[in-house]
């Protein structure tokens, strides 16, 4: 067995999750404006250069908007973040998505799918689509993946259709949504299994294989849609 190493978090990073944690609480409300950088330093008993660099990555992250001369103010992160700010609402709850969270990176996925299969089928070569099979192949494999490998090979499987669909844009916008996307799968696995996954998977890799941009939708639209609505929602643990 082995052990992952451990680290001790800089006093930047603790400044950054201890106020995340506020902002995300509630404790420090949307438009409310922080201490300055001075006060921060003494509170907190760190250095002006954490507080400094620790409000830079909040206003990167979407918490906090810093206004030339008037200081530091809790931004609305909804509207202004990205997905730095998602991943640090996952990691305050425990690496668990809302509902609407999920429902929202579900909804995304699904248009996002309709064009990449759409490449895929119009423009991958056979070579192409055969090594894609590799990953349903890993996905189905004796003995089964754990729920954290099969997730990865699922979504190597989605990067790898952005790859050969001739899209530069796709692939970086999937990567984008890597940790949020296993955090969805590991969830699905747990409550339908890694065979449920794999058959998901296969299915639509059928489609591809025979080119068959319209059965594909049609499974994209089945499978997500029973993600997001029907029998398969994988809203509660």
């Amino acid at each position: 067995m082995e052990f992952e190493k451990l680290y001790a978090p800089s006093l930047k990073d603790l400044f950054v999750k201890n106020l995340q944690g506020l902002i995300l609480s509630g404790e420090l409300p949307h438009g409310s404006k922080l201490p300055s950088e001075r006060e921060l330093c003494q509170q907190m008993q760190v250095s002006r250069a954490v507080v400094n660099a620790g409000i830079s990555e909040l206003a990167r992250q979407g918490f906090l908007e810093v206004r030339p001369r008037q200081g530091a103010f809790v931004a609305d992160y909804r509207s202004c973040g990205n997905m730095d700010t998602l991943k640090a609402i996952m990691d305050y709850n425990g690496g668990m998505l809302g509902k609407e969270e999920i429902r929202s990176i579900l909804e995304v996925r699904q248009g996002l799918e309709y064009m990449t299969v759409s490449r895929v089928i119009d423009f991958a070569s056979d070579d192409e689509l055969e090594a894609l099979g590799r990953h349903v192949d890993a996905l189905g494999a004796f003995p089964a993946p754990s729920f954290a490998q099969a997730s990865e090979i699922a979504f190597a499987f989605q990067h790898k259709m952005t790859l050969i669909g001739g899209n530069n844009i796709l692939p970086l916008i999937y990567t984008s949504f890597k940790v949020p996307c296993i955090s969805l799968w590991i969830r699905f696995c747990r409550k339908y299994g890694v065979a449920a996954l794999h058959s998901n998977v296969e299915r639509l890799y059928r489609f591809l294989l025979n080119r068959d941009k319209a059965s594909a939708f049609d499974w994209i639209d089945t499978y997500l849609g029973e993600a997001i609505y029907g029998n398969q929602q994988i809203y509660e643990e």
